[in-house]
């Protein structure tokens, strides 16, 4: 029985020595061959990442940057905020009769994703080239860049809230002036 508890403890300490180490993932296409982790699960603590890929191109490499960076950051915007539209369509249809009697189904899904976001703040935190001549960027956004930015619409929201309040008590105002001119000269007005 001691035997089996000890047995027990050191395939324990054995599996928790185990999990702690995180081994390299590597993916079975030739193109992801030696890549580093982030190009699969871009994760960067204390901001929001992305990666983002392009092939070279003989827009040079800077154009291949470009793109890369582009697209990781398009990514961020996503995470951000995304709006989704979906539609599923199902048909089906029966037609025939015993064993002629065939079924027709269909069935359709479309998906629209749209994000539309003002980032400041992106920049490239690692690159890889892939075996395949694909370049690979991470880009990070430091989340406190975000809440800079939310808390000036806010204000700024604030400020417009504030102008339009104004703008309609001042109407109200001339609206209610009007109403007791009217009221004691009438309907027409001073001199009527």
């Amino acid at each position: 029985m001691k035997k089996i508890v000890l047995f027990l403890a050191a395939v324990g300490l054995l599996m928790v020595g185990c999990a702690g180490s995180e081994p390299k993932q590597e993916l079975a296409d030739p193109c992801f061959q030696g890549a580093p982790s982030w190009v699969v699960n871009p994760q960067v603590e204390g901001a929001i990442a992305a990666a983002g890929s392009a092939k070279k191109s003989a827009g040079g490499m800077q154009f291949t940057r470009d793109a890369a960076m582009a697209n990781a950051r398009s990514e961020i915007s996503r995470v951000i905020e995304v709006k989704v539209n979906t539609m599923m369509k199902d048909f089906t249809q029966v037609t025939g009769v015993g064993d002629a009697e065939t079924v027709d189904k269909v069935t359709s899904s479309v998906s629209k994703q749209v994000s539309s976001q003002v980032l400041q703040g992106t920049m490239q935190k690692d690159a890889w080239f892939s075996p395949c001549g694909e370049l690979y960027v991470l880009v990070v956004l430091d989340p406190s860049k975000v809440a800079d930015a939310t808390k000036k619409q806010v204000v700024t929201s604030m400020k417009n809230d504030q102008a339009l309040w104004q703008q309609f008590q001042a109407q109200k105002a001339q609206d209610e002036l009007d109403a007791a001119v009217n009221k004691e000269f009438g309907q027409g007005g001073l001199g009527q």
